[in-house]
């Protein structure tokens, strides 16, 4: 008998014009001991899912058994785990993990309970904060509050809602381990909701996928054949991993396909030029700038931030050099306080150099310009003003001798290119995350910049939106070929959008510590790189390099040489491959 069986299950919310079909005929046995990750697109259920097993909603049709027993309500034998951390905010972390195990184990002893309170503190590596209050805790830490709360009861299955997507890349790849070792000291059962394919492919024992809303159902299961414990940099190695995580990519992007199919309209964009206002460079510029130059067309020149601070003054990044071409696309990729973030803000004249210039087509930047869009982690629009009013901000103001229909065009036609052709009408207040970001693309490539800055565009949004919006970019970019740079902590995105990805050691007084080439054929698609041979070699030194870097350790001689000879061997296999490839054709001439 299976610890776990859903049939037939289907749920909806409101009545009428307002009934929403969220999950449609759901059936799934789980057995005791798996581990199963679900991943999905935003709004496809996920949630509502992960409430109706722990009880918290009932179905419409169907039902969940939990050892043959019906599910009718919450229940400790099934803990969850939500992305927002839940926790008591004027309780300790130990407090807080002892508030559901005195509820739990009330007929225990005290000193029972308080060990058993102590043991899932120390699981989760916080006996060291036992004692600090939620507001004294980062993100990862919170979220290991509730992980040891729910753990703590001794659940028979562990249900987990999207638990890390809020973290940075670091904490949620130091939680998946925590979350793995569990699974197997523990010997759980664990039902993962995630919307990130590696998250999935590293901790579960099957990936079913999720199907779009409405009337959500699950769609075709992969079973993980990898051996345990797996290691995320070396199963970049293994074949069977990256045949896995084609055939999932693959299966969702068809899925977001059929999704969006039929969204666009055709617009035909206009040929308006943007005007700039004049801006004399400083004299010691101004040779430099006499004409538009293709090549260090941006220019980083000994760019340095120090920032006061009570304990005196914080180098972040220290002497960043850096030369880039029109038209190139460079990635920034590093731990968190490396400064990328500082750089893309220095960059756009947000925030003033210390010491150091940077440059932009012959002018030094010193302050914003109307020439550098820049589209942050949090969508910046007006809430009060429709998806086109936000955009038409923008484009009234650099396009000043475009007629009202040609700039209408523009808004309309970057809107459509984003997934936005049928909202641009709704107040920005009614948009969702995902749908606001599109709008922030939209709006930084209608002004035809000539530098575009994207400080994690899309690391509040699910993995799969990010793929979506990451496609939309791309291809926006083929088209205008702008100038851009691209602060990102994902492995994949960083090789996808890049030319070059410039990796940053870790601050204070961060450096660029590696830049790596990536000589892929454009344009990209997602299963053009899968399918690359070298595409998991590009993959394998981003991740070396972080590790090397992870935890603000500096990285030995022998791990940068190790990483720099197994670069000479991928170009050197590159080399081959592309003379063996010029051979026949300089044959038949």
């Amino acid at each position: 008998m299976s610890i776990l069986e859903i049939t037939g299950l289907s749920k909806h919310f409101g009545e009428g014009e307002n009934r929403n079909d969220v999950l449609h005929d759901i059936n799934l046995k789980v057995e005791y001991g798996e581990f199963i990750a679900i991943v999905g697109f935003s709004g496809s259920g996920k949630t509502t899912l992960i409430s109706v097993l722990a009880g918290l909603e009932i179905p419409d049709t169907g039902g969940v058994l939990f050892e043959g027993v019906e599910v009718a309500g919450p229940g400790s034998e099934r803990g969850v785990v939500f992305q927002s951390y839940s926790l008591m905010p004027w309780l300790s972390v130990r407090e807080n993990v002892a508030l559901a195990v005195d509820q739990v184990f009330a007929k225990k002893r005290r000193n029972e309970r308080s060990e058993i309170v102590d043991r899932y503190v120390e699981m989760v590596g916080l006996t060291h904060a036992s004692d600090r209050k939620p507001a004294e805790l980062s993100g990862g830490m919170r979220q290991r509050v509730a992980v040891a709360r729910a753990l703590a009861v001794q659940p028979e299955v562990l249900l987990l809602d999207e638990p890390l997507s809020a973290l940075d890349a670091l904490t949620r790849a130091k939680l998946q381990d925590e979350f793995a070792e569990i699974s197997q000291t523990e010997k759980k059962t664990i039902i993962l909701i995630t919307n990130d394919v590696d998250e999935a492919i590293l901790l579960a024992d099957r990936v079913i996928p999720l199907k779009p809303g409405p009337n959500a159902t699950l769609g075709e299961e992969f079973v993980v054949n990898l051996p345990r414990p797996r290691d995320r940099t070396q199963m970049n190695s293994s074949d069977e991993y990256i045949r896995l995580r084609a055939d999932i990519t693959n299966y969702l992007t068809a899925l977001g396909g059929a999704r969006s199919e039929g969204s666009h309209r055709d617009y035909v964009l206009p040929n308006v030029v943007p005007f700039f206002e004049d801006r004399e460079p400083p004299r010691v510029y101004k040779d430099a700038a006499k004409s538009v130059r293709g090549e260090r067309y941006v220019e980083f020149s000994d760019v340095t931030k120090i920032y006061p601070t009570p304990d005196g003054p914080l180098t972040v990044i220290e002497d960043m050099d850096l030369k880039m071409n029109k038209g190139e696309f460079i990635t920034l990729i590093g731990h968190s306080g490396c400064g990328k973030s500082t750089a893309l803000t220095m960059a756009a004249g947000l925030n003033e150099i210390t010491k150091g210039a940077v440059v932009l087509d012959g002018i030094h930047v010193t302050e914003a310009g109307a020439d550098r869009a820049v589209v942050f982690q949090a969508p910046s629009l007006v809430p009060w003003l429709t998806a086109y009013e936000n955009v038409a901000l923008g484009v009234d103001r650099v396009y000043p001798d475009a007629s009202i229909a040609e700039r209408r065009d523009v808004c309309a036609y970057y809107l459509d290119r984003v997934g936005l052709g049928d909202s641009m009408d709704r107040n920005a207040s009614e948009l969702s995350n995902g749908m606001k970001q599109r709008v922030g693309i939209a709006r930084a490539f209608s002004l035809s910049p000539k530098l575009l800055l994207l400080d994690e565009p899309f690391g509040m949004l699910d993995s799969l939106t990010r793929w979506e919006l990451q496609d939309v970019l791309m291809e926006v970019w083929t088209r205008t070929q702008v100038t851009a740079i691209c602060v990102t902590h994902d492995v994949d995105e960083a090789i996808l959008l890049a030319d070059r990805v410039v990796m940053m050691s870790n601050g204070p007084n961060a450096r660029i510590g590696n830049i790596m080439n990536v000589d892929l054929p454009r344009p990209r698609s997602r299963q053009e790189l899968l399918d690359h041979p070298d595409y998991y070699a590009y993959r394998e030194e981003l991740l070396e390099f972080l590790e090397a870097y992870e935890g603000g350790a500096t990285p030995s001689s022998e791990q940068l040489e190790a990483i720099e000879r197994r670069r000479a061997r991928r170009i050197a296999r590159q080399r081959s491959a592309h003379n063996a490839a010029s051979e026949p054709a300089a044959a038949v001439s």
